[in-house]
């Protein structure tokens, strides 16, 4: 089986097919036929997310003695230009202010509540982990990892997720499932633990329990093989009919030219924003 034709599965893109399966098609599946690009929506909240996930992932690389020889608010400043202006989803400096603010904030509370990133990490060396769900399905498993903390004791990993929202996770998220069996899969050590960190109002990571390998696989794979079989009947209904819903509709903003270009994101997506009140302000978790 090639992994070009195999059908990949993440946490967003099954989060998008179990929303609204048009949703998931224009967000994974289409490009626009001018650019051959995927398309993408860009907003303030997205833009604080990527930055600080941005910041804490890369001291991962660092050795543990020299993380924060840089703070890590002269970090943030290195990556926000990145989502500065209108890449960001930012229409006047005054909400691009804010929106840093708050992330300085949030940067300020993990270097008071360093935790973790004090303390020995795991790379996975792949760019983005991947492994076959499922070789004869052709269906791939991927996703990028925030945090593998290391217990040189046991020689086991912590999978720490980073939640830079208010909201908290919902039961029932395939989030940690899918993290584990990446971890599983992706590198040697056996996972012991996996936490979120909502780093924006908690000191520690909140340790949830360790999901269970082949139930997650099991439930995963079924979910794949739905997805594939959408995707080559390219059968993409919106639950809520022709109207669309609201996270079909940013999508289809873009498709009729409603909605404005400001740029091509690092992922080779042209990325749009939308200048009303009508998308939701979607938060990176």
């Amino acid at each position: 089986m090639d992994k070009y034709t195999a059908t990949w599965l993440s946490h967003s893109s099954i989060s998008d097919f179990q929303h609204c399966p048009r949703a998931y098609y224009l967000n994974n599946v289409y490009k626009d036929p001018r650019t051959g690009h995927k398309v993408s929506t860009t907003s303030p909240a997205m833009a604080l997310g990527s930055a600080v996930h941005q910041v804490l992932e890369s001291l991962s690389t660092i050795p543990v003695t020299d993380r924060f020889k840089i703070s890590l608010h002269d970090r943030l400043e290195e990556v926000w230009g990145k989502f500065a202006g209108k890449m960001g989803g930012f229409l006047d400096q005054a909400t691009e202010d804010e929106y840093k603010k708050k992330a300085t904030e949030i940067l300020t509370h993990v270097t008071k509540n360093k935790g973790p990133l004090e303390r020995l990490a795991v790379k996975i060396k792949m760019d983005l982990p991947n492994y076959w769900l499922s070789e004869d399905d052709g269906i791939i498993l991927c996703g990028k990892l925030d945090w593998l903390e290391y217990n040189e004791s046991e020689d086991s990993v912590h999978i720490i997720d980073f939640k830079t929202g208010k909201s908290t996770e919902k039961p029932g998220s395939l989030q940690l499932p899918i993290y584990h069996l990446l971890a599983h899969n992706c590198q040697t050590r056996p996972v012991a633990r996996v936490s979120y960190w909502y780093v924006a109002r908690d000191n520690t990571p909140v340790e949830q329990e360790l999901p269970d390998l082949d139930h997650a696989a099991e439930t995963l794979l079924k979910i794949g093989k739905e997805i594939k079989l959408a995707r080559s009947l390219e059968r993409f209904k919106c639950p809520e009919g022709d109207g669309g819903c609201r996270y079909c509709k940013p999508f289809e903003r873009i498709i009729k030219g409603d909605a404005e270009f400001v740029g091509v994101s690092g992922y080779n997506q042209d990325m749009y924003i939308l200048t009303s009140d009508s998308s939701p302000d979607s938060e990176i978790l």
